[in-house]
């Protein structure tokens, strides 16, 4: 592997490019005409223009990524996460054209980013999974038939894709039809996939993550878990590494039933393992399985003296992994705070402007992952996020308090921004005591209406 072609934008295509020429290789960057000054394009050997502002014009283009990777004489493509990161078809079609896809192999991407083939998988490898349906279905009238073996609360959620669309919960069986009726057109309107999966609802979980890596030798490693319960509608606003509520005993079972289904599927590259944690019960149970590099990975890199990305191009070659065998959990917290172009006040609305000016905070355990700059424009074409404010500390208490120092050093002037969001959290005594699970958010806002309401 000499050249590389990254297919993908903003922050995680300069980290790729930055990546990529530390392991020696020659980089073409690609963009779209809304991003003709995007950093990464002056961080690469070579820029190509592929199109128009859309998505569906540029970067989701396979067969205009494919044809600039072989008329710029790349041996690779990187993917990066979001757009055609999880494609099957889009690295089936690279490998065809004798383009090394640096991620997993086309059938590692249909059978764990499928939900219903992954939890197979998941079962037959003994790690546990949600009680739910044996697949997924179209026809609101075939999932009805199992809706007594699931239960209720329940959530039907798309086969493909994720962030939350084509998701709902089911209180009750009377409400059933309707709501899996809106869900599935949401997943056909979103992914061009309908099927929705059945499976058991759980008032109070933690999102629990293990992040993952296999290489061509049959070598598997995992890199402890990172903790993803702060979340709105199912986006993720917050993360922290490790995740520090974790018992020993349970937080070493996650991680082994994470290496079975790695080891047992033969997955190659980047990879995360998604578990729900029952608060109630201490539990753990497979969700779903990300067949690529995650936007939150920054925390563990810094909590296990790693760089992941390096490490997806070196395993893409063919070399043995360098990662550690990590037989314990490294010593300090590192927390992930997204810092989106959006307005929290008004509902996290997002709000494309430009940026017209940038402090970015200084410290041993602080560091801001971003391509943006003063003057940059925050196109409504794609997703809003500026950048990841990283802060670390010796243990969860120090790293809050030093993500309240670099939040407040943190200046972005020109568009609204969530750092409001992200200080107020830090005075919510919940957050602090780390007693929160995945619709806290969402709680909160409902007492804050309905005591707005009784007011």
């Amino acid at each position: 592997m000499r050249k590389v072609l990254i297919a993908n934008r903003g922050e995680i295509a300069l980290k790729a490019v930055r990546a990529a020429r530390r392991c020696g290789l020659q980089v073409v960057a690609v963009y779209s005409s809304a991003d003709a000054s995007s950093a990464h394009i002056f961080a690469a050997d070579e820029a190509i223009c592929i199109g128009g502002a859309s998505p569906r014009e540029s970067y989701l283009r396979g067969d205009v990524l494919i044809e600039t990777a072989l008329a710029t004489g790349c041996d690779a493509v990187y993917p990066g996460y979001g757009f055609l990161a999880e494609n099957a078809e889009f690295a089936e079609a690279c490998a065809n054209k004798g383009l090394t896809f640096v991620g997993p192999d086309p059938e590692s991407i249909r059978t764990m980013g499928d939900k219903a083939m992954a939890r197979a998988a998941a079962a037959r490898l003994d790690v546990p999974v949600v009680p739910g349906s044996p697949c997924a279905f179209t026809e609101v009238s075939e999932a009805a038939e199992h809706v007594d073996s699931v239960g209720f609360p329940m959530l039907v959620k798309a086969s493909a894709g994720g962030g939350g669309r084509g998701m709902r919960v089911i209180p009750q069986k009377e409400s059933f039809h309707r709501l899996f009726e809106q869900a599935s057109g949401e997943a056909e309107a979103a992914f061009g996939d309908g099927a929705l999966y059945l499976e058991r609802f759980f008032e109070r979980v933690r999102h629990i993550e293990v992040q993952v890596f296999g290489d061509h030798h049959g070598n598997v490693r995992h890199l402890w878990d990172r903790d993803c319960s702060v979340q709105r509608r199912h986006q993720k606003l917050i993360e922290e590494a490790p995740a520090t509520l974790l018992p020993t005993n349970t937080r070493k079972d996650m991680a082994d039933a994470a290496l079975r289904l790695v080891r047992g599927t033969k997955y190659h590259n980047a990879g995360t393992i998604e578990f729900i944690y029952d608060m109630d019960s201490g539990e753990f149970f497979f969700i779903e399985m990300n067949t690529r590099i995650q936007v939150e990975h920054p925390v563990t890199e810094r909590l296990t003296g790693t760089d992941l990305i390096a490490e997806q191009f070196w395993i893409a070659a063919g070399n043995e992994m360098r990662l550690p065998e990590l037989e314990t959990v490294p010593d300090g917290c590192f927390i992930e705070w997204r810092i989106c172009a959006e307005d929290p006040a008004q509902n996290f609305t997002p709000v494309p402007g430009r940026i017209t000016r940038l402090e970015l905070p200084t410290g041993p355990n602080v560091a801001f992952e971003s391509h943006v700059f003063p003057g940059y424009e925050i196109s409504p074409f794609y997703d809003s996020m500026i950048g990841k404010l990283i802060v670390g500390g010796g243990n969860r208490d120090e790293a809050l308090e030093n993500s309240r120092h670099a939040l407040q050093a943190l200046r972005i002037e020109g568009v609204a921004t969530t750092i409001p969001f992200h200080l107020a959290m830090l005075d919510e005594p919940d957050f602090i005591e780390n007693d929160i699970h995945t619709r806290w958010i969402e709680a909160k806002q409902s007492e804050a209406k309905s005591g707005s309401a009784h007011a």
